[in-house]
């Protein structure tokens, strides 16, 4: 195919953006065969009669791209206009073809949803991660962060949504949703994802978190008495929980109190890789706010980015093993 003028200027520019080395990396470490055969069964085949259908891999880069940057339908629909790294990275040559409009991303979007693909998506990756050695399996750390939703009351409806709640933190009150991860141990890569509301019980929600096969869990102080619990009598790990702050900081200087602080900052040490992965999607996707009404939509959602957060996180190892493997 004939490279257009645009593109032949876009590739002559000296300076590499920020966002150029980005989607670079996303193109480089994403196991595109691997999500296409998943999605592929799912994804309607043109038959000829009415609008043809957008080819699949396009509307997935398209949707990849919306999900790494935080953008909304029209979003993503107007950035393809603006950008051409992102053009470039989606596949689209404005001077031959137009861009996927925001409906067509909003109907793949309720078929990922429907049929739960982007579940398939993440277990996709993780597959992909495990067979290069990443996930080691002995040990999970437990943890869950707070995803704000829209509190106002000026919509259609006059009121908030029904399936998010107010939980309190410290001092202050948040509505919207929790998510809930389990991470490895030894990588920090997430393996589970679960989506409540913000007052769900963090404790109520760690037996869904493992996998099982793992003989370690790591949680913070939030998950004390958690081996009480009746769901996790019969459940053959050890239990490493943080020690209540007040109770820290009450620990005398004697050798004993100086072992135990020892070991609350050993096990603080392992438990901060489960802050990666709420770092990537928070301030590099930018998914501060819950951006759909309703838990399915937005859960359905936390797997999309916390599967690509697990490949952001896992790059140094991908791409090295991919310049290895380099003819």
């Amino acid at each position: 195919m004939q490279t257009s003028f645009s593109e032949l200027e876009y590739a002559a520019k000296k300076k590499q953006t920020r966002r150029d080395r980005f989607l670079d990396e996303i193109e480089a470490i994403t196991p595109w065969a691997s999500l296409i055969a998943t999605l592929t069964p799912h994804y309607p085949v043109n038959d000829g009669r009415g609008r043809p259908t957008t080819p699949l891999e396009l509307i997935l880069r398209m949707y990849i791209a919306q999900q790494c940057f935080g953008l909304s339908d029209e979003g993503i629909e107007d950035a393809l206009y603006d950008s051409q790294a992102i053009r470039r990275f989606v596949g689209i040559d404005l001077g031959r073809q137009s861009a996927p409009d925001a409906t067509t991303l909003l109907k793949f979007r309720h078929l990922l949803e429907a049929h739960q693909l982007t579940a398939a998506i993440f277990s996709a990756i993780n597959a992909h991660l495990a067979e290069r050695g990443l996930f080691m399996r002995a040990g999970t750390i437990v943890d869950a962060t707070l995803i704000a939703a829209p509190s106002s009351t000026k919509n259609r409806e006059g009121k908030r949504d029904g399936e998010m709640h107010q939980a309190k933190k410290g001092n202050q009150w948040h509505f919207g949703m929790k998510a809930h991860i389990g991470a490895d141990a030894n990588s920090g890569l997430v393996h589970t994802v679960v989506g409540t509301a913000a007052n769900v019980s963090d404790i109520t929600q760690a037996q869904a978190l493992l996998h099982g096969d793992e003989t370690d869990v790591f949680g913070d102080a939030g998950y004390q008495g958690i081996e009480k619990r009746e769901e996790n009598l019969e459940t053959p790990v050890n239990w490493h929980v943080a020690m209540r702050p007040g109770k820290r900081r009450a620990l005398d200087r004697s050798p004993l109190g100086e072992m135990m602080e020892k070991l609350e900052q050993a096990k603080a040490s392992i438990r901060a890789k489960v802050e990666h992965p709420f770092h990537v999607i928070k301030n590099l996707f930018r998914h501060r706010k819950a951006r759909y009404k309703g838990l399915a939509k937005n859960t359905a959602q936390l797997f999309t980015l916390f599967g690509f957060a697990n490949l952001l996180l896992a790059r140094r190892w991908l791409l090295a093993a991919g310049s290895q493997v380099a003819p």
